[in-house]
């Protein structure tokens, strides 16, 4: 079977579509990987579906030949693993971003794949599909994800004494919900490290700025 080059036009510009649509979100959030890099992948992804499925028509039919369309299109979701895997960023313990995009990328190799055999309707919906987890979700994942968030604050302060205090006035004013509290010394500097739960952010900042005034504390950082 040999497909018709217009055939061949629409299904990588479908795949540049789809790709784009997504590298687009993407795109938007300034992550290495972006549009162009979306449409490449998803073009790409398509190429080789097509080239699996009609490339070797020519020698079809030759004895002890056997043909396995299937098996160019496996190779593409597995090596797609490394180009995903160079968008994963690990900034620090517990801290790892990119993992989105990276599925994104391997997503939008599957919709390349899907338009490249002809596919056209299951490649539509997943775009939209993707667009909707990408986009129309994150919303409602960090609203539900910062009830049950953990913040910390750290504390640095000259004298145990002074950390002592602190402590104890974070214990009576009630404001925070703790989950965890140690003091550390390191040479001069006694560091507070507080973990406590997601809470109203002005109640966090009032609180902050008091300790920040104290004549006794050092620094006070935090994740907010």
């Amino acid at each position: 079977m040999i497909i018709s080059w217009s055939e061949i036009v629409i299904r990588l510009a479908l795949a540049a579509l789809f790709g784009g649509i997504i590298g687009l979100e993407r795109e938007r959030k300034d992550w290495a990987a972006g549009l162009r890099t979306h449409m490449m992948v998803s073009v790409g992804a398509a190429l080789s579906m097509m080239v699996s499925a009609y490339g070797f028509h020519d020698i079809l039919g030759t004895p002890n030949v056997v043909l396995d369309p299937s098996r160019i299109a496996a190779q593409v979701i597995s090596g797609i693993g490394f180009i995903g895997a160079g968008t994963i960023l690990f900034l620090k313990e517990g801290v790892i971003r990119g993992l989105t995009t990276a599925a994104g990328l391997w997503t939008v190799a599957a919709i390349g794949l899907a338009t490249g055999s002809g596919m056209y309707f299951a490649a539509l919906v997943a775009t939209i599909i993707a667009i909707v987890i990408l986009w129309l979700l994150q919303p409602l994942e960090k609203k539900f994800l910062n009830r049950f968030e953990q913040k910390n604050i750290r504390i640095v302060t000259f004298e145990r004494s002074k950390s002592i205090e602190i402590v104890d006035r974070l214990f009576q004013t009630g404001a925070l919900i703790m989950n965890s509290c140690n003091i550390e010394q390191v040479d001069s500097l006694f560091f507070i490290n507080i973990r406590f739960k997601s809470m109203d952010r002005s109640i966090v900042n009032k609180l902050i700025s008091d300790i920040q005034a104290d004549n006794g504390v050092k620094e006070v950082s935090w994740n907010n």
